[in-house]
């Protein structure tokens, strides 16, 4: 397959943030490295108000619908490895849990595990995200799975920081 990714990647602004700013060009392990390249941006959102952080989250989700739909549609793929936009939106639901329960932001074990969780379940995809990410198409679909994945990861998140006494 030809990697058509790198001659739309810095021409359109939307293609540069559908690849999460250049990390989803990774040769390695892209998810990854873009779920990595959002806790920057995590760490900025995540001083703004609680409501703001989801107003923020719920209008990004929206947005990388159209986003990812756009860059999927040029590069004539369903999902390319390269978009790792909705990495970033599901990590940041992930991290929910750190706001909503006024945890210190600089508590680096709510974002190791929030990050592992979040890997953990876009990776596997167990049901119903496996689901969603089979039957589900488009923009949508490639945004949908994640979003899930990080409502998964943010719960499971909850329950990890409520039983080691984090919270």
């Amino acid at each position: 397959m030809v990697n058509r990714v790198s001659p739309l990647s810095f021409k359109n602004p939307w293609y540069f943030i559908a690849i999460g700013f250049g990390s989803g060009l990774s040769p390695v392990i892209p998810g990854t490295v873009g779920t990595l390249s959002a806790i920057p941006f995590y760490l900025l959102l995540v001083q703004l108000p609680v409501s703001i952080y989801i107003v923020v989250v719920f209008f990004s989700c929206l947005a990388a619908v159209g986003i990812c739909q756009a860059a999927s549609d040029d590069l004539g793929v369903r999902d390319h490895s390269s978009i790792v936009l909705d990495e970033f939106v599901g990590f940041w639901i992930t991290m929910l849990v750190v706001p909503v329960f006024n945890v210190s932001v600089m508590d680096w074990k709510w974002i190791l595990t929030g990050f592992s969780l979040f890997r953990f379940f876009d990776i596997l995809k167990p049901w119903p995200i496996g689901w969603f990410d089979k039957y589900v198409n488009g923009g949508l679909g490639v945004v949908l799975d994640d979003v899930i994945a990080g409502i998964i990861a943010g719960s499971v998140l909850w329950i990890i920081g409520r039983c080691a006494g984090w919270v």
